[in-house]
């Protein structure tokens, strides 16, 4: 017998009506999507831009002052990428917070946070600034170049702290729900780090020397402005300022799975330089560019991820356990469209991709195929940005800690048997796309079991 609920004009209605409120739930995510990860993703490229602008200053000194800025610039660049967990942790403890309705213990959290990263920059700007020379030389660089690198690291160390508060900081405001205030620090940051650079290496005639404190001034100055919106916030809220030595110990346990999950990562990337070094000078020259394409496809794909760890803590916050569930099967479907957008840009720009970076027909031949990889994957990727974000705005560090050392034992082996089976660069980055199938595979399985999904202002 026909179910007349299935054919009168009320079930009809019914189904309508359930439509159009997917359709308006749908509409609602994605604008909260779009207004935090369109942000986002201009603050993200504050770093690799300031490195940019000192390049691009100290280049027009010399070969030798720009080979010291490369090694230096290295060594910075692996700090930035080992504690960008002190934004990802703050992120979803603040999240949580707001969710639950509680914005001055939001803002507590927040500071504990902001005082982890002041106590770790100090340590570590205090251990760089004597062993700047023994690093510089663990590097490898030149004779001639050594000089101008220690000389780089050792003024850029005092400007480590305040990277690590910009980190602690910024998760605060991503908590908060706020990446706009992020994005306009950031183009201020960079403005003035440009001015100042031109002024001290040319002006005031301090070579590379100049271009590391513009650098530090600047760092600072979006220190500073930071900690004048937070401090604002938790006075309007009557958060305290003082430091707490259980929350910055709380702050410091969360972040350690974090750490673990930066490293293991680190490790992938490293592993795969190293393979494609061992292949020759083309094959590590055209790596390089690859390397660096997907590193900025991974920026838009970081962005969406950002806007999931800030979204996704809100809702466990408020104890809103289907919300999460729905808002994480949304965030995945973008991933997958914005993935499948970027592979189809990197195929339809690979004519132009290609002398950009090179005219030399051997990197060429090399490059073509494994960019080709890169494009193939990105949908993957996309998945894989948007899971890792979920799960870090449930605060599932120690799961992502143990799916990226899985990931790391799958991948390290695969990627060094690429020489000893006669494959090239193409194999190398194959190798790559079975890393991020790796942890697609693990993140997707968290995902569906629902484990994550630990709702309240604190994850138990």
């Amino acid at each position: 017998m026909t179910d007349a609920r299935l054919t009168s004009p009320s079930g009809s209605a019914h189904r309508g009506d359930d439509r159009q409120a997917e359709r308006r739930r749908k509409r609602r995510h994605d604008r909260e999507i779009i207004a935090l990860a369109v942000p986002a993703f201009g603050a993200l490229v504050a770093e690799p831009l300031f490195i940019l602008a000192d390049t691009s200053v100290v280049g027009h000194l010399g070969t030798r002052q720009l080979a010291g800025l490369g090694v230096a610039a290295a060594l910075l660049q692996t700090v930035v990428a080992v504690f960008v967990f002190l934004a990802y942790a703050t992120t979803a403890a603040v999240a949580r917070r707001i969710g639950a309705g509680d914005t001055r213990a939001a803002l507590r959290q927040g500071i504990d946070g902001i005082w982890l990263a002041a106590l770790l920059g100090g340590v570590l700007a205090a251990a760089a600034i004597p062993a700047a020379p023994s690093l510089v030389d663990l590097f490898g660089a030149s004779p001639t170049a050594a000089p101008y690198a220690t000389t780089y690291l050792r003024i850029s160390a005092l400007g480590i702290p305040a990277m690590l508060i910009v980190f602690a900081a910024t998760g605060v405001l991503r908590g908060l729900q706020d990446t706009r205030t992020p994005l306009y620090v950031a183009i201020g940051g960079f403005t003035g780090n440009i001015a100042l650079n031109v002024a001290l290496v040319y002006g005031a005639d301090l070579g590379i020397a100049g271009s590391a404190w513009g650098t530090v001034i600047a760092q600072w100055g979006m220190t500073a402005v930071y900690l004048l919106v937070v401090v604002r916030g938790a006075r309007r809220h009557g958060a305290p300022l003082r430091p707490d030595g259980a929350g910055i110990r709380a702050s410091a346990k969360a972040g350690v799975p974090l750490l673990v999950r930066t490293l293991s990562l680190r490790a992938v990337l490293l592993i795969a330089t190293a393979v494609a070094a061992g292949l020759g000078d083309a094959s590590i020259a055209a790596h390089q560019v690859v390397l660096s394409i997907w590193s900025l496809l991974a920026y838009a794909l970081d962005a969406i991820a950002i806007a999931g760890q800030a979204i996704i803590g809100r809702y466990l916050g408020a104890g809103d356990a289907e919300g999460a569930r729905v808002v994480c099967r949304r965030m995945v479907e973008w991933g997958v469209a914005t993935g499948v957008v970027l592979g189809v840009l990197v195929v339809a720009l690979r004519p132009l991709i290609l002398p950009l970076f090179t005219s030399d027909a051997s990197v060429q031949d090399r490059l073509l195929p494994a960019l080709l990889v890169v494009a193939v994957t990105q949908p993957v990727a996309g998945v894989v940005f948007v899971l890792d974000g979920v799960l870090m705005g449930a605060g599932d560090g120690p799961y992502l800690a143990w799916a990226m050392i899985v990931t790391l034992a799958v991948f390290a082996p695969v990627a060094l048997l690429v020489p000893a089976m006669g494959g090239g660069l193409t194999a190398v980055w194959w190798a790559m796309g079975l890393m991020m199938a790796t942890r697609m595979a693990t993140l997707w399985w968290r995902a569906r079991s629902g484990r994550w999904i630990v709702t309240g202002a604190v994850r138990a």
